[in-house]
C-alpha cells in the first residue's frame, strides 16, 4: 500500500460523521428555528413563508440525510472503488454529488407539499437548490479535511511503529555486543584448525562474512541490491555445501539496478524460503531465478511442495512485507500461478 493512497483504506468514525451532518443540519434550519419562536424581530421572521413545526422537522430530516449521504460519498464510500484511477474515482465522486443533490432537492420539494400543503414558490424553489448546492460544497471541504486528519494520524501512527522498532533494535544491538566478538573469535580459532581443508576455510569465511552482514545492516533500514547479491552469494554457497548439484541459483541483474535500495536480507528470506519449502533431491533438483522484470527484482522457483514436514513459523514473507510497507510504502507482488512461485520486490 503506498503511503500517499493508504488513508484511502482507512473509514472515518461513523459517530463524527453523524455529530457533522447534525450540526450541519441544525444550522441550517436555525434561522427557522428561530423565526418559530418568534426569537427574531419580526422583519426576520417575515422573510419566510408560514414557519411549520411539521416543514422545520421536515428539513431537519432531509438536510440530515443528505449531508450524512454526502460525507459518505465524500469520505467512506470511495474505499468501494479506491483501485481504481484517480480521474475515474473523481468523475464517479462527482456524479455522484450531482446525483444526490437532484434526487434531494425534488425528494424534499415533492414530500414537503404534500406533508406541509404549501406549494413552493419559484423563488423559494430557487432558494432550495442554492441551499443544498451551498451545503454540497461546505461538505465536500468538510470530507476533504477528514480525509487529510486522517491521513495525518497514519503518518503518526507510523512513525511512532518506527519509532518504537528502532528503540527495539537498539535494545537488541546492546543485548548482542558481546555475542558477536565470541562468535568472531570461535570463528577465526575454527579456521586455523581447518587451514588445510579449502572447501571447510572458504564456508567458515562465507559464515563469518554473513554473521558480520547481518549486524551491519541491522542498523540500515535499506541496503542497496549490490551489497544483497554479495550476501546473498555467500548464503548460496553454504546451501550448495549441503545440496551441491541438486540446487541452483541462476542471477541475471543488470548493472543499472545495482545501486537501488531494498530492504536488508529480502533476497536472502526468499531463496531461503524456496528451499526450505521445496522438494529437493537428485530427481527434483532446485532452480532459483533472481532477475529484473519490469523494474522490480523477482524472485522465482517452481512449486514442488515438501513430502516432508517443514518446520516453519510462516511469518518470513508476512514480515518482508509489511517492512515494504513501512519503509518504502510500496507492496510486494505475490503470484502462484502456473506452477510457479514467484516475489517481485520493488526497488527504491
Amino acid at each position: 500500500m503506498n503511503k500517499n493512497n493508504i488513508f484511502e483504506y482507512k473509514s472515518a468514525k461513523q459517530s463524527m460523521i453523524l455529530g457533522v451532518a447534525l450540526l450541519i443540519s441544525f444550522f441550517i434550519n436555525l434561522p427557522r428555528i428561530l423565526a418559530l419562536y418568534e426569537l427574531v424581530g419580526k422583519s426576520w421572521s417575515n422573510s419566510f413563508p408560514e414557519i411549520t413545526v411539521k416543514d422545520i422537522l421536515l428539513r431537519l430530516f432531509f438536510i440530515f440525510i443528505y449531508s450524512w449521504l454526502l460525507l459518505q460519498i465524500n469520505t467512506n464510500w470511495r474505499v468501494l472503488y479506491s483501485n481504481l484511477s484517480i480521474f475515474t474515482r473523481s468523475v464517479m465522486r462527482i456524479l455522484a454529488n450531482i446525483l444526490l443533490f437532484i434526487i434531494a432537492v425534488h425528494s424534499f420539494i415533492f414530500i414537503d407539499e404534500i406533508v406541509t400543503g404549501q406549494i413552493i414558490t419559484d423563488l423559494a424553489d430557487t432558494i432550495i437548490h442554492m441551499v443544498y448546492a451551498v451545503i454540497m460544497v461546505i461538505i465536500i471541504f468538510i470530507a476533504r479535511i477528514i480525509r487529510l486528519q486522517m491521513a495525518h494520524q497514519v503518518d503518526l501512527a507510523e512513525k511512532e511503529q518506527l519509532k518504537q522498532q528502532s528503540l527495539k533494535n537498539e535494545l537488541e544491538a546492546l543485548k548482542n555486543q558481546i555475542n558477536p566478538h565470541f562468535l568472531f573469535n570461535s570463528l577465526n580459532s575454527l579456521n586455523s584448525l581447518i587451514r588445510d581443508n579449502k572447501q571447510a576455510t572458504t564456508f567458515v569465511n562465507k559464515l563469518s562474512f554473513m554473521y558480520r552482514y547481518i549486524l551491519q545492516s541491522g542498523s540500515e533500514d535499506l541496503v542497496t541490491l549490490s551489497d544483497e547479491l554479495k550476501f546473498l552469494d555467500s548464503y548460496i554457497f553454504l546451501i550448495k555445501t549441503r545440496y551441491r548439484t541438486r540446487f541452483e541459483v541462476n542471477i541475471d541483474i543488470e548493472e543499472q539496478y545495482l545501486n537501488k535500495k531494498l530492504p536488508s536480507l529480502a533476497l536472502q528470506l526468499l531463496v531461503e524460503n524456496a528451499v526450505k519449502h521445496s522438494e529437493i533431491s537428485e530427481s527434483n533438483p532446485l532452480l532459483v531465478k533472481v532477475y529484473v522484470e519490469d523494474a522490480l527484482v523477482v524472485v522465482e522457483n517452481p512449486i514442488k511442495p515438501r513430502t516432508t514436514f517443514v518446520d516453519s513459523t510462516g511469518n518470513g514473507l508476512a514480515n518482508l512485507e509489511k517492512r515494504y510497507e513501512i519503509l518504502m510504502k510500496k507492496n510486494i507482488l505475490i503470484n502462484d500461478s502456473n506452477k510457479v512461485f514467484k516475489v517481485k520486490l520493488p526497488l527504491k
